[in-house]
């Protein structure tokens, strides 16, 4: 899930980090981009068509007149500033947390240590989980702080009062780094920025910098507890995300807890188990830990290396051994968890302390009756709009042409898939998701960005045979605006993973009202239930396949394109039915409070 990902169009295009959106967004797309974000390329331009791939449709679509838009200003693929860069009014998303939320009785002091947070820090749904998880927390009345290292990408604008809080020494590799503490507030959420003093964290992006990433983190789990222990900070709960924080609940219960650090314990949430955080024993040592200590069986030896030389640990594997619980990101997941993979063995033995809590949404940013990127709102009593932010973006794309909405552009199924373009999220079924999506007469439009230089090589390759045809369009960018603008657009929210622990992009889908298509596994099987199981009609959303193959997935989107264009009246409690789903993070957070007081000193 992503909920945004990755960048080339044509234009200019915002980097990850350098995005001048917040949650207080005050946008205007005419300014601020600088030259390392520049990627302009023609073989990405695409034409505005006259004509529309199909004129089968639905039913009882009805007329925009309603809308006046014949007074609207349409955008076009040709215009000078893309239609998703384009100024946006302001905005401040703290307003909109609802007020109705009950305060919890038995309040905490919660700070969760992280890699990342949305949207200063994001790079994938990590990110979005630990601001959303955190606001749902303090809404409830909770005191809630996010421990983040302070990169270098991070615009300091983007952080409400900040201030120099602590300077303080912390231990790496037989020294004492001077370092800096910061407080400020981003989303409405507390948050201490750690900066040390040596190269770490330095460069244009949260990951990919020149110095040693494992290293680093290394030195940012120490420094939050050493900055804990010199300010007397004694959370309830400290809660760490993946591998990159690890090594903190080793740190805390094999030296902070002997020294003054004793109130708080200790909760680990896995978003994505294939990565480890692989670590020699003698970069652990860099920390302040006797790295052969914790090369056993029953601590954080890497089990694959078990016999090799020289053996490896795994900083993941670490966390989980010393953490009081343990939460993946979908009960599905959990169960795939605890059959496959290396790590299945250590989650097998501390299974009493293994939960799976599905994510939530963060329903303030992500809220079509208010959002600031759309150009006209919907919500779920209402969704009229939703069929002119669609034909806005067929416009914009060039899949539609003209200056009023005419029902065959509305009448086309719009397939939509916002994803990290990597192994994981299926790409031979979004490739042959492409070639079936046109011949069943729709249109497709992909959003993501490839790591990989030979996936980006191919689907730059799709971009230029499609991106000026009638029917498909593939942005090889990262773009949080135009990410509002699809899934406001989309009827169908396409993901067809090998394998999700959770999965945003679905549950945002819903939000828009887009109708999931997805493949079962990990969360998308606990958030995504298929229209045609009759015994589970009541929970049904959307459509769901189990197979890896192509056959698979075109009988899927057969199935949902039949719906979409024989039973209109059933379409259309559908998409008023996921609107109204709630997946918000305020259900979640009740679970995880839960946790919390479960394991609190």
């Amino acid at each position: 899930m992503e909920c945004a990902t990755a960048g080339r169009f044509f234009g200019p295009s915002s980097s990850r980090l350098s995005n001048p959106r917040r949650r207080r967004i005050v946008l205007n797309r005419n300014n601020g981009l600088s030259a390392h974000n520049l990627c302009s390329s023609s073989k990405f331009k695409i034409q505005a068509q006259t004509h529309l791939s199909s004129e089968v449709g639905i039913a009882k679509q009805g007329s925009l007149t309603d809308f006046g838009v014949q007074e609207f200003v349409w955008p076009s693929p040709t215009d000078e500033i893309p239609f998703w860069k384009k100024g946006f009014p302001s905005w401040d998303a703290n307003l909109e947390v609802p007020s109705e939320v009950k305060k919890d009785s038995k309040l905490m002091h919660i700070i969760h240590v992280t890699a990342e947070m949305a949207p200063i820090a994001k790079v994938g749904g990590l990110g979005d989980v630990v601001t959303g998880l955190a606001r749902a927390c303090l809404s409830r009345g909770h005191r809630v702080d996010i421990m983040l290292p302070f990169y270098e990408c991070i615009q300091r604008e983007q952080i409400d009062d900040l201030t120099l809080i602590k300077t303080y020494n912390s231990y790496h590799d037989g020294k004492w780094i001077p370092t800096h503490a910061y407080s400020g507030t981003v989303s409405g959420i507390p948050v201490i920025f750690i900066e040390p003093s040596h190269q770490f964290f330095k460069g244009q992006h949260v990951y990919g910098g020149s110095y040693n990433e494992l290293e680093a983190y290394l030195f940012f789990s120490r420094a939050c507890l050493e900055w804990m222990q010199v300010t007397g900070t004694q959370p309830d709960i400290i809660h760490v995300h993946e591998w990159q924080t690890g090594a903190l609940p080793l740190l805390y219960w094999d030296m902070y807890h002997y020294l003054s650090l004793q109130k708080p314990r200790i909760v680990l949430t896995i978003h994505n188990m294939e990565h480890y955080g692989e670590c020699r024993q003698e970069q652990l040592n860099m920390c302040g830990l006797d790295g052969s200590l914790y090369a056993t069986f029953d601590k954080a030896v890497d089990d694959r290396t078990v016999g090799h030389n020289p053996e490896r640990l795994s900083l993941l594997k670490g966390g989980i051994v010393y953490s009081n619980a343990v939460v993946t990101v979908s009960p599905t997941y959990l169960k795939e968890t605890l059959c496959s993979g290396w790590l299945s063995s250590t989650l097998i033995r501390h299974r009493d302390k293994y939960l799976g809590i599905v994510n939530g949404i963060d329903t303030a940013m992500w809220n079509p009756s208010t959002d600031v990127f759309l150009p006209s709102k919907f919500h779920a009593q209402n969704s009229e709009g939703k069929k002119l932010c669609k034909y806005y973006v067929q416009r914009g794309l060039g899949l539609a042409s003209g200056n009023h909405v005419p029902d065959t552009a509305l009448k086309v199924p719009l397939v939509v898939c916002i994803t990290r373009l990597v192994a994981q999220k299926g790409l031979h079924l979004i490739i042959h998701a492409i070639k079936q999506v046109e011949e069943l007469g729709g249109q497709m439009v992909i959003l993501g960005k490839a790591p990989d230089s030979r996936v980006e090589s191919e689907f730059e390759g799709l971009a230029n045979s499609h991106n000026q045809g009638p029917s498909i369009r593939i942005l090889l960018m990262y773009s949080e605006e135009l990410s509002h603008l699809l899934y406001a657009a989309a009827d169908f929210i396409l993901v067809p993973s090998m394998y999700e622990p959770c999965g945003l992009a679905q549950m945002i889908g819903m939000r828009y009202g887009a109708v999931p298509i997805v493949r079962k596994t990990g969360g998308l099987a606990d958030t995504v239930f298929d229209m045609d199981d009759e015994p589970n009609h009541e929970m049904a959303n959307g459509f769901v396949f189990e197979g890896i193959d192509e056959g698979s997935l075109y009988r899927a989107l057969g199935r949902a394109f039949a719906c979409y264009r024989n039973k209109p009246d059933e379409w259309n409690g559908i998409v008023k039915k996921v609107m109204a789903v709630d997946n918000s993070w305020n259900n979640t957070a009740g679970k995880y409070i839960e946790i919390y007081e479960s394991v609190r000193a």
